[in-house]
C-alpha cells in the first residue's frame, strides 16, 4: 500500500515530533490531539526545533515552511480516515491507548495500519479491541523522533509479516533505522536493557555510593553514553520510568523491576524531571 498521508494521534512531545518528522519527509500529516491548545503548542515546538535547523544550516526557510505546509491539525478523530497508516502517540495508559484503537479501527479503512509508539506495552493486547490485529504493530520512535535513529517495528502475537515489512520501509522513508522485535515482550529491546540500568543507578544514589552528577559523569565518560541515567530520565520524564518499571514488575512478576523508593517520592512530590522544573535536578535554579 502507498502511504502518502500519516496520522498521528496526540500531540505531546512524542507525537508533535513524529508529525514533524513525517512532515520534514514529505508525508502529508493529520494531527489530532483533544484541545486546540496543545495542538498550538505542537505546532509551536515544532516552528522552534526548525527554526534551529535553518539557523545552523540544515533546512532552508522554505523547506521548513513546506513543512509546516503540509501538516493539518485537528480535535476530531474522525479525520483519520484520511490516512494511510495511523501512529498513536498518547501517553502510556493502556486503558486509553485501546480505547483509542477502538475508535480508530471504526474510522480507518480496513486496510490501513494502526500502529502505536508505545515504550513497553503489549501490542497484543492493544490489537485485540480491534478488528485487524494482523494490521496492529508497535512503532517505537525515540525521543526527540526527527533526530534519533532507531525505530523498533515490534510484533503483536497476531501481527502479519506484511506488516512488520511495510512499517520497516516507512522507517526507511522516515530516515530511520528499523529493527524488527520479533516478541511481543515488556519494554522491547531498548527498555529492556535500559531500565534496570536506571534502577541500578537509582539505587547506588540512596545507597550514597555516589551523588547523582558523578553516577551520570561516570556513565557518560565511561560507557560513551550521550546522557547519564539521571539527566536521561529527568529528559523524558521521571513519572514514565516510574509507570515502566510498575509495568515490568506487574508483566513479569518480578520485583527485581520494582521502582526504587526514590523515584517514587521524587513522583508524589510533583519533581517529574525538565518538563516541571525539578526532577533529580533542579532546573528552575539553573
Amino acid at each position: 500500500m502507498k502511504i502518502q498521508t500519516i496520522g498521528v494521534v496526540g500531540a505531546g512531545s512524542m507525537g508533535s515530533g513524529i508529525a514533524n518528522l513525517a512532515a520534514l519527509n514529505g508525508f502529508q500529516v493529520i494531527l489530532r490531539d483533544i484541545e486546540e491548545r496543545y495542538l498550538d503548542n505542537a505546532l509551536q515546538r515544532m516552528d522552534q526545533f526548525m527554526s534551529k535547523s535553518v539557523q545552523r544550516g540544515k533546512l532552508t526557510e522554505e523547506q521548513k515552511q513546506e513543512a509546516l505546509g503540509r501538516i493539518s491539525i485537528t480535535t476530531n478523530l474522525e479525520e483519520f480516515s484520511a490516512a494511510d497508516v495511523v501512529i498513536e502517540a498518547v501517553i502510556e495508559d493502556l486503558d486509553l491507548k485501546k480505547e483509542v484503537f477502538r475508535e480508530l479501527d471504526r474510522i480507518a479503512r480496513e486496510d490501513v495500519i494502526l500502529a502505536t509508539n508505545t515504550s513497553s506495552m503489549s501490542i497484543t493486547e492493544i490489537a485485540s479491541v480491534t478488528n485487524r490485529p494482523e494490521r496492529v504493530a508497535g512503532m517505537h520512535f525515540f525521543n526527540p523522533a526527527q533526530l534519533m535513529r532507531l525505530v523498533e517495528v515490534v510484533r503483536g502475537y497476531q501481527t502479519s509479516d506484511e506488516t512488520v515489512e511495510e512499517l520497516k520501509e516507512l522507517s526507511r522513508k522516515l530516515s530511520k533505522t528499523p529493527v524488527e522485535v520479533k516478541k511481543d515482550s515488556p519494554g522491547f529491546i531498548v527498555n529492556r536493557i535500559m531500565v534496570p540500568q536506571f534502577i541500578e543507578a537509582i539505587k547506588l544514589l540512596e545507597e550514597g555510593v555516589a551523588s547523582a552528577e558523578d553516577i551520570d559523569q561516570a556513565v557518560t565518560l565511561g560507557l560513551n553514553y550521550p546522557m547519564g541515567p539521571f539527566t536521561l530520565q529527568d529528559f523524558a520524564g521521571v513519572d514514565i520510568g516510574y509507570h515502566v518499571m510498575e509495568y515490568f514488575k506487574n508483566e513479569f512478576n518480578n520485583d527485581q523491576y520494582a521502582p526504587p523508593l526514590l523515584l517514587k517520592q521524587l513522583v508524589r512530590s510533583g519533581r517529574l524531571g525538565k518538563k516541571t522544573g525539578a526532577g533529580f535536578y533542579d532546573y528552575e535554579e539553573k
